[in-house]
């Protein structure tokens, strides 16, 4: 079954907000990194207190709450109502396997995106969740990889664009480097396709239609994880909001066209699998009829031969010495005769098939 996320399901009737996590593991590590940065200056705080938050959600300067890895239900009860972070969004980020999406909560807009990754040839998605109020970005991401380094590299650097920019233009960055995750493992898989048709031309044996199948579920995988990416983009750019200014538009316009190439990627490598699939089986097909035409020649070639050997089985002889007996039986050289009309009749067949064209 292939299944894209792991995600919790609330019993049926439990009130919306419900905050329930069975399946997280509460002994996993949790980094939060918070940074406060302007043009002039930058603070980072690891696994910040309560009171060294408070003191940043309502400062001038743009504020970036980064946690990664998975929270379970208290971490989420203390520091969901310090961020003021909607029930519906807490709960959101708990159960997990959410499909992209933007949604507005009052003073807050709430956006899922997902990060594919390729670890030793298995497809696998990550969840992002950014929860972005006026003043300061909260994400959450569950993968294991320090992905946000680049961001983080630029963020240190003073005299940057990102340092000189607003949240809006940090989101991008962050949504950009979401959909361009997908560009790595599409090269990967395309590497893949391209050895599995090599395999398909020389010799087609079922580990290559298992691993053709295993193709097509992670085209599958990735096709439902990035699709919805697309309309969270279209929505953040075309609905009025004060959230992205002017000069950050431009930006996310160019976030929408990447989605757009990777989409065609995706349409590309699908319509290669099965176009891998359809060769699968006319290369097995044509194998077969192969290996029919030749038996079916190897006995057309013993047909004859067996008919003379019948022939000469019967054995009508005996003492007799009747006409109409056979002669041969009583030839010195008989044998060596019958012998050397089954060759002859042999190769006169191998001839004719190859002046046919049939072998």
């Amino acid at each position: 079954m292939l299944k894209l996320f792991n995600k919790d399901y609330h019993s049926p009737g439990t009130p919306p907000g419900t905050l329930a996590s069975d399946t997280i593991d509460d002994s996993a590590p949790l980094n939060f990194l918070t940074l406060d940065y302007s043009e002039d200056s930058l603070v980072e705080i690891d696994n910040a207190l309560p009171s060294d938050i408070e003191a940043k959600l309502e400062s001038n300067t743009a504020t970036w709450f980064q946690v990664q890895g998975s929270p379970n239900a208290d971490w989420m009860q203390q520091y969901g109502s310090l961020f003021k972070l909607h029930p519906l969004v807490q709960e959101d980020i708990l159960n997990g396997g959410q499909r992209p999406k933007l949604e507005s909560y009052d003073d807050q807009l709430f956006i899922v995106m997902n990060l594919p990754d390729d670890v030793d040839g298995v497809i696998t998605i990550n969840q992002l969740y950014l929860c972005w109020h006026k003043h300061y970005l909260i994400s959450f991401y569950t993968g294991d990889k320090d992905t946000f380094s680049p961001l983080l590299k630029r963020l240190r650097t003073s005299g940057t664009r990102s340092r000189r920019s607003g949240l809006d233009y940090l989101v991008y960055l962050i949504m950009d480097l979401a959909i361009d995750q997908a560009f790595p493992v599409l090269e990967t898989l395309g590497l893949g396709l391209e050895t599995l048709e090599e395999k398909l031309l020389q010799e087609p044996d079922q580990s290559v239609l298992h691993e053709i199948h295993e193709a097509k579920r992670q085209i599958i995988l990735l096709r439902r994880g990035i699709w919805p990416q697309r309309e969270v983009l279209n929505q953040l750019i075309r609905d009025e909001n004060a959230w992205v200014e002017d000069p950050t538009q431009v930006y996310l316009r160019d976030c929408y066209d990447h989605t757009i190439q990777v989409m065609d990627l995706l349409e590309s490598y699908r319509d290669m699998s099965a176009s891998l699939l359809d060769l699968y089986l006319s290369s097995a097909s044509m194998r077969m009829n192969e290996i029919m035409r030749l038996l079916t020649i190897f006995t057309t070639i013993f047909i004859p031969l067996t008919f003379i050997a019948g022939v000469y089985g019967m054995n009508f002889a005996g003492e007799s010495q009747s006409p109409w007996a056979m002669p041969e039986l009583r030839w010195s050289f008989g044998y060596p005769f019958v012998w050397g009309l089954f060759i002859v009749i042999a190769i006169g067949m191998l001839i004719f098939f190859r002046r046919k064209r049939w072998l």
